[in-house]
């Protein structure tokens, strides 16, 4: 298998598993009142140990809960934005697939997404505080742009180094070594 093969074949499973993620996400943001819920449902079984050592945490996600089930119960239409959330998240996942086909080519998709993990922070640094969300909920949602960025800066090195074997196969198609 040449080194082109390989480092594409890993670019490619480095965008899998980017584009589950994102599809994942957005898939998520469709069943947020039943999602809570359960996720309220569980860290208040007895099992959990979150109402005894993290009682913000189970404060925060019974007001979440509360507030989705008023929305739901009487402006259900409110709820229509986090379908637009979730439908934006699979066509991002979707724009994705230019890099699997060609990475050289497409490389901007790639820094696309590197850009739009950075404007996570301030988004959450500058929304959070005006919708009265927890400075440590926000935190939380920084850290999807600061992990999100990480395969993507993996995957700009890759591409990077594949096209500088591509340019070096178009400078000698013959594959003949340079001479010393």
């Amino acid at each position: 298998m040449s080194e082109r093969h390989a480092l594409t074949r890993r670019i490619r499973r480095w965008l899998v598993l980017f584009i589950v993620c994102l599809v994942l996400s957005g898939l998520t943001a469709f069943p947020l009142v039943t999602e809570l819920r359960w996720a309220e449902d569980l860290l208040a079984s007895s099992a959990s140990p979150v109402p005894e050592h993290l009682p913000g945490l189970m404060e925060w996600i019974t007001r979440v809960r509360e507030g989705l089930d008023t929305i739901d119960r009487e402006q259900p239409f409110m709820l229509y934005g986090t379908d637009w959330l979730a439908f934006a998240h699979l066509v991002i996942a979707v724009a994705f697939y230019g890099p699997y086909r060609d990475p050289v080519r497409n490389i901007w998709v790639i820094e696309f997404g590197m850009i739009a993990c950075a404007g996570i922070i301030p988004l959450a640094l500058i929304c959070g505080p005006i919708r009265s969300i927890p400075f440590w909920w926000s935190v939380i949602d920084m850290s999807f742009g600061v992990f999100g960025v990480i395969p993507l800066l993996i995957v700009r090195r890759m591409i990077k180094r594949l096209e500088g074997l591509e340019r070096t196969a178009a400078a000698n198609p013959a594959g003949v070594p340079a001479s010393a």
